[in-house]
């Protein structure tokens, strides 16, 4: 197996059947795995995917009994994805299928190499959410003293050699920044692509709603940056 992508799925029972269908059509040739977790989801998640897994060779289930964040569902996932390159997206359908087939092209064209991380950056966005992602982007790198932007661009594609290393990761949403900034300070080679950020179909955020969901997740992410910087991962 060459790539394999886990997608968190938190209450996403009706996006479930799209993602799988999107990613029928477009992986048949390549030799990439799904990993679906259910994040300890409370609608009919757990349902659909067994009900679907028959279905689709190229998928594996994980199954998070009890939610425990974003971030837990995701290393959850790739402790049990089976890859050479591991990775992540997100289920909303708002970052398509083919963003991941584009990262495993780059991955290609680099001829597999194992110092390769390979992340969007998103295209089409919302002004309010682009002023948010700079005045974030702007705050880490000054802080942390690399160059950081658009943090939680999905998807996040590396060997799995990389994830190895990793000591204490984040169960929260800071796992994009974790996995970010130790990529720069692994000197990583990190390949930034264009992607296009859709609306979604079903479903609503569960955590970008408004302004004050928005200011919780700046508290959080600054929380865990004094942390990264005090530890100097």
């Amino acid at each position: 197996m060459k790539l394999s992508i886990v997608i968190p799925c938190y209450n996403e029972a009706k996006n479930i059947p799209l993602i799988l269908e999107k990613y029928g059509k477009i992986i048949f040739d390549h030799d990439i795995e799904v990993v679906l977790v259910n994040n300890g989801s409370t609608d009919e998640t757990v349902g659909i995917l067994r009900e679907l897994l028959p279905k689709y060779s190229f998928l594996k289930i994980v199954n998070v009994s009890v939610n425990q964040g974003y971030g837990y569902g995701i290393l959850s996932g790739l402790k049990e994805s089976a890859g050479d390159f591991i990775g992540w997206t997100h289920g909303d359908m708002q970052t398509p299928a083919e963003d991941v087939v584009a990262a495993f092209g780059l991955i290609q064209k680099n001829g597999y190499d194992p110092k390769l991380y390979c992340k969007g950056t998103r295209r089409g966005r919302p002004l309010f959410d682009v002023v948010f992602t700079v005045g974030m982007s702007v705050f880490e790198t000054l802080y942390l003293g690399t160059w950081l932007y658009d943090i939680n661009a999905q998807p996040n594609i590396f060997h799995r050699s990389f994830f190895e290393k990793w000591k204490n990761p984040p169960d929260d949403f800071s796992l994009d920044l974790y996995a970010l900034y130790s990529a720069k300070k692994e000197k990583l080679k990190i390949v930034r692509f264009p992607v296009f950020f859709l609306k979604r179909i079903y479903g609503e955020s569960h955590w970008n709603k408004n302004f004050a969901s928005k200011w919780k997740f700046i508290k959080r992410t600054m929380e865990f940056s004094v942390k990264l910087k005090k530890n100097n991962l």
